[in-house]
């Protein structure tokens, strides 16, 4: 098992937030919770020796080769500026940016991860991951990863025109709700949660302290045997619920003035 061990500077935390779906329902109503996002990100940039973003930072995101989606200029800029701050940056792809290839790298200097990773911080364990598709069930979504995820789907999509290849894929991301998380909102019971009982199965063969998730939308902490947590981050749509560490978990909710300050 590979981890990446992070050892925590004095009076620094971590943070983690997850499910942003910038660009939903629409730039406009998208644009007043990205500002909060970025209240949030200022907020934090004193004390932050690292920050999880968790996936789902944008509703679609695809990269061509010279072009990449419309918007998000603030978010990303206020992404690199923590990065030139000497904050670190992890960033899961989730189930609606499935298509992120480098460019988050490049430009930004965020290491990406499309799938869970170990790490070790404050002497803690931890799990980390998007959550879209692990655990038993969730048949029809992992039929469609496969076909998102098909390298000749990919190509055959890239050669549509951008606006036309946006404008399909956003109309899916906010109708479908299998892809959308709408239904990712009513707590199923640990025997029916798939993250709940693969954390469980996890726990069989592995020492793990913290288990945390984004996709699920609903944020959550929840004790597991062995003194191990299983934590859902939430989102920035309805609960604006963000985790951070130091020497225990906590998750909490951003709670700045909302109204619109200079960026």
């Amino acid at each position: 098992m590979l981890k990446t061990i992070i050892n925590l500077e004095p009076g620094k935390k971590v943070y983690f937030a997850s499910d942003q779906h910038f660009g939903a329902p629409n730039p406009k109503e998208s644009k007043v919770r990205e500002e909060k996002f970025i209240r949030w990100m200022d907020s934090i940039k004193a004390d932050a020796q690292v920050v999880f973003l968790m996936g789902d930072l944008f509703d679609f995101w695809h990269e061509w080769k010279y072009v990449i989606p419309k918007g998000y200029v603030r978010v990303l800029g206020k992404i690199a500026e923590l990065k030139d701050h000497g904050i670190h940056i992890y960033f899961f792809v989730g189930n609606h940016d499935l298509w992120m290839k480098d460019y988050l790298e490049e430009e930004i200097g965020c290491t990406v991860f499309y799938k869970k990773q170990y790490f070790e911080m404050g002497g803690k364990q931890f799990l980390l991951a998007h959550g879209d598709g692990l655990g038993p069930g969730d048949k029809g979504y992992k039929r469609m990863k496969k076909l998102f995820t098909n390298p000749i789907a990919q190509w055959a999509f890239k050669w549509l025109h951008p606006d036309i290849a946006m404008k399909i894929a956003l109309y899916l991301s906010q109708k479908n709700k299998m892809i959308s998380g709408e239904e990712d909102k009513a707590f199923l019971g640990e025997d029916k949660e798939f993250l709940i009982i693969y954390s469980k199965e996890k726990l069989k063969t592995e020492k793990i302290d913290y288990f945390i998730y984004g996709h699920r939308h609903l944020p959550m902490v929840l004790e597991l045997e062995q003194n191990a947590k299983y934590i859902n981050l939430g989102d920035w749509i309805s609960y604006f619920t963000y985790g951070v560490f130091q020497e225990d978990f906590e998750l909490k909710t951003f709670e700045a003035d909302t109204k619109k300050l200079p960026l």
